[in-house]
């Protein structure tokens, strides 16, 4: 299973190995489309309903050149940018799935602090193991996929926060799953300029660690609050302690 918060993100972290997973069921949270219909006008969409529905259309095409069919992909359908006012529900369905589907093991974002619905999925992803493990089963092992982080220097894309080759796994994509995946990538027009600096001919994956999701990711350092991606530090710290304490646990 993948679980990833937009429609391109399962082709930025594991597009060059997506035909090897031909059972695979790939969730995305959110439909792609902000309500506050920025990026909507931006690419001449009069509505986010019509935004959403030209970024289901592009993730269509993608997939077909990995040979996944349109009955594998999931929407959840949450509003971009809006996944972490969410985390209860999320866990909650992602738990369900999990006991239903029993993956063995599930791709998804790393806790960052990129995006905030990246980190959202990260939370809900992790409080969904321990409710699936709260049920007496096992739940799947999380794999992280690397998507982009803030540094000191600048962006850094297609890297784990802190890496290390003793950290992560780095698969080099020979030259037909390289061209498959700029292909794929290709497919994403609205998009663009957003995936323009995703082209390393490496994907790299890791065992998720251990986070405390009630404190900041990177030190503090967000990337999603320099780029005013709907939310801050402080409102993040308020949401997972009141999800945590909805849930009855703190995920770890």
């Amino acid at each position: 299973m993948v679980v990833v918060a937009h429609p391109d993100d399962e082709t930025v972290g594991i597009g060059g190995h997506l035909t090897a997973l031909s059972q695979a069921t790939i969730i995305h949270v959110t439909d792609g489309a902000p309500r506050n219909m920025r990026d909507a006008y931006a690419h001449g969409f009069a509505t986010w309903q019509d935004y959403a529905e030209a970024r289901r259309g592009e993730l269509a095409a993608a997939m077909g050149e990995a040979s996944i069919d349109v009955d594998q992909l999931l929407n959840v359908g949450m509003p971009d940018q809006e996944a972490a006012h969410n985390l209860v529900p999320l866990a909650l369905q992602l738990a369900g799935l999990f006991r239903d589907s029993r993956p063995r093991f599930v791709c998804t974002h790393p806790f960052e602090g990129g995006h905030p619905d990246h980190d959202a999925i990260a939370f809900a992803v992790h409080a969904a193991c321990w409710l699936t493990e709260g049920t007496g089963l096992v739940p799947p092992a999380v794999v992280e996929m690397a998507f982009y982080h803030a540094s000191p220097a600048g962006r850094v894309y297609q890297r784990f926060l802190g890496d290390t080759a003793k950290t992560s796994l780095e698969i080099p994509l020979d030259g037909a799953a390289l061209e498959r995946k700029q292909k794929m990538l290709s497919h994403f027009v609205t998009q663009r300029s957003v995936l323009a600096p995703f082209d390393s001919p490496v994907e790299r994956f890791r065992a998720a660690p251990h986070y405390n999701f009630l404190s900041l990711p990177n030190g503090g350092r967000l990337l999603y609050e320099e780029l005013k991606l709907g939310l801050t530090g402080p409102e993040w710290l308020t949401l997972a302690r009141a999800a945590s304490e909805e849930l009855g646990s703190m995920p770890r």
